[in-house]
């Protein structure tokens, strides 16, 4: 149980470090993170699963990158959701989620979780 809330607050820490990072990404407090986190994960293991089945033929087409745009569409999907999380455009969608995977895995191996 301490694991997960700790990737929880990874996850949080994660999207406000990418809110600093990119523009027209926007995290307004830490709360509005937390919630975010928590919308993202059940958006990315619901309809992002959905859709990531779907692409398949294209995601193999493009070497896997096709997923990063699957992931921007789910970040816009869950800020939809959650007051206080905002993405606008897509391009904004489309680096911050490359960036918070990167951030996100920076930060999992510097606490070696």
């Amino acid at each position: 149980m301490g694991n997960l809330i700790v990737h929880w607050l990874l996850s949080a820490l994660s999207l406000v470090i990418v809110a600093h990072l990119i523009p027209g990404f926007e995290v307004n407090g830490i709360a509005a993170a937390l919630i975010a986190s928590i919308v993202i994960g059940l958006v990315n293991a619901t309809v992002g699963f959905v859709l990531k089945i779907l692409t398949l033929p294209l995601t193999l087409l493009t070497f896997g990158l096709f997923l990063f745009v699957i992931n921007a569409l789910m970040l816009e999907l869950a800020a939809y959701f959650v007051p206080g999380f905002a993405v606008r455009g897509f391009f904004s969608a489309f680096f911050g989620a490359i960036l918070l995977s990167l951030v996100s895995t920076l930060l999992r191996y510097l606490l070696r979780i």
